[in-house]
């Protein structure tokens, strides 16, 4: 397995858990019970758990609403986004910067 499957399965894994602790909140929450801090469902999301979480909020219509949460949750996709986007373009303009950077020194 290569370094970029092993990222992309790491990345599955964790939206998986993501969406999974957004149910199990979503569940807490109708019945009462402990939920899970709203700090800690950014956590996940910010640790590659994005797309788990808004598949999570949109489909379980959970937070929908919650402000500033929605927020920083889109901040958070915004960000993975432009990371993926540098990461996929990567080999486009990284040998230019490399030969820019020698250049300079």
């Amino acid at each position: 397995m290569t370094t970029s499957q092993t990222i992309v399965l790491i990345i599955l894994v964790i939206n998986i858990i993501t969406f999974c602790v957004f149910w199990w909140d979503k569940g807490a929450a109708r019945e009462g019970r402990w939920r899970v801090p709203e700090s800690r469902l950014l956590a996940l999301a910010l640790i590659g758990g994005s797309l788990g979480a808004v598949a999570g909020q949109q489909l379980l219509r959970h937070k929908t609403r919650k402000e500033p949460f929605r927020s920083n949750l889109m901040l958070i996709v915004a960000v993975h986004l432009l990371t993926l986007v540098a990461w996929l373009s990567a080999p486009l303009w990284f040998a230019s910067a490399l030969a820019v950077t020698r250049q300079l020194s």
